[in-house]
């Protein structure tokens, strides 16, 4: 079985992970979590369903039971987890991945995330060491959730009669809940749940599969363009003009949301790949910036550790102290439409909002594929400061190096077998100069 991964288990259904994994996954969740009774949602793929029964008959033969909730988002999972106060749920979903995949996000209590490191890797052992022994069986509840998530997320719905709003559901799970939301007055796309992703691979972060919303924007002559990832757990933006909004620039946009005007001092959290800008523009709003490493299972814990008010990734996930710490594509996408709403009524648009916030020249994130992935990222750093001395350094996930007039960021992927490299700089040139050099560094260990 190959689907254990930092973050949750995710796979080729029937080459990484199969039914018989997910009937042992579901017995000893139970003991891994300490519970009697587990939550479980499931998205839209072909394979949930055969997911679900071998998962459910694995959790009840453990003598738990099984609160199933049905087809949802993976953030209705995360909300009910501490909404009604249970201590481990599953949603069953592959995110943004390709039809043929899927997997399991697993949750305790108060919504916090099961990484390897705080559970998977212990359950991966129980499976391969402990025997299962049938105890007497629990049995499965219907349990109905999703008037509680839609009564949580209407106090967020904004007033956009002044929008013109496109949406693409990337035949994925926000379909589910959406039109709860906006209704009718956005122009829909491919917002039929469909878990053979028949118009396009729902990962917004990938630029073909946002093309559909960029014409339609342009087409609808749209003020904003919004996509969702698989299990809606992601949102990403277009402008007005048809541009892809880099996600990691939406968390100083919150700053119009949460802190303007408010004089908070709050402390917002971003991943050691986001834009330099986003803590320079939110430093008008006295944002107290944290960095830290990339995925919700490292996120999630570190809001709730310093007290944060909200954050984000480069990725499109955005974490709020008033989800449980938790994300939701669906709340970034209310109150991201709340602010280009209101700035709308002053006059602005929303790429001349982003424009207020990205200063720099940025790369995107690249993707090599190499085998010494150390080895490279340790030779990177090593010929950059002796080139020219860094102005700060991290090192908790890859390593980021900041130098007076640009920075960049070298990691290994938790999920896939690559390396990745994010730069930034003040001018494009110094930019292209920069990764000229690092592109060189690492082709010695292609």
């Amino acid at each position: 079985m190959n689907a254990f991964h930092a973050y949750d288990i995710r796979g080729i259904y029937n080459v990484d992970f199969d039914k018989n994994d997910a009937y042992k996954i579901g017995y000893f969740l139970p003991k891994l979590l300490k519970t009697n009774k587990i939550l479980v949602g499931r998205d839209v793929r072909i394979s949930s369903p055969e997911i679900f029964e071998y998962l459910c008959n694995g959790i009840t033969d453990a003598g738990a039971d099984v609160y199933n909730i049905g087809l949802s988002t993976t953030p209705m999972v995360y909300f009910s987890t501490a909404q009604f106060n249970f201590k481990a749920s599953v949603q069953i979903t592959a995110s943004h991945n390709g039809k043929e995949y899927n997997g399991m996000k697993i949750s305790r209590e108060n919504a916090l995330p099961v990484g390897f490191d705080t559970g998977l890797g212990e359950l991966q052992k129980m499976m391969q060491t402990e025997r299962i022994e049938p105890q007497i069986k629990g049995q499965v509840i219907d349990f109905e959730v999703k008037k509680a998530y839609l009564d949580f997320l209407s106090k967020y719905i904004p007033d956009v009669s002044n929008l013109k709003i496109a949406v693409d559901c990337s035949n994925g799970m926000a379909a589910l809940l959406i039109k709860d939301l906006l209704g009718n007055k956005p122009t829909y796309i491919y917002d039929e749940l469909d878990g053979t992703f028949p118009n396009h691979e729902a990962n917004p972060l990938i630029l073909k599969n946002v093309q559909d919303l960029i014409f339609l924007v342009k087409k609808e002559n749209s003020d904003i363009g919004v996509i969702f990832d698989g299990d809606a757990d992601r949102v990403m933006f277009v402008d007005e003009k048809g541009n892809f909004i880099s996600p990691d620039l939406i968390i100083g946009l919150f700053g119009h949301y949460f802190l303007e005007g408010k004089n908070l001092n709050a402390k917002v959290l971003q991943d050691i790949r986001t834009s330099k800008a986003v803590g320079e523009y939110l430093q008008q709003f006295g944002a107290e910036m944290h960095t830290w490493r990339v995925g919700r299972a490292f996120a999630a814990h570190k809001l709730r550790e310093i007290g944060g008010l909200f954050g984000g990734e480069l990725a499109g996930h955005y974490y709020f102290g008033d989800f449980f710490y938790s994300d939701s594509g669906l709340l970034a996408a209310l109150i991201t439409l709340d602010i280009v709403a209101k700035k709308k009524k002053e006059g602005k648009t929303f790429s001349e909002l982003i424009a207020n916030i990205k200063a720099y020249a940025n790369s995107g994130e690249i993707n090599f594929k190499i085998t010494q992935k150390l080895e490279a990222m340790n030779a990177v750093r090593q010929a950059m400061i002796e080139e020219e001395e860094p102005t700060s350094m991290m090192d908790f996930d890859g390593y980021r190096v900041e130098f007076k007039d640009w920075w960049f960021n070298i990691r290994p992927s938790n999920t896939e077998p690559y390396l990745r490299l994010i730069a930034e700089a003040k001018s494009e040139s110094l930019l292209n100069e920069k990764l000229e050099k690092i592109k060189k560094i690492i082709a010695n260990f292609s």
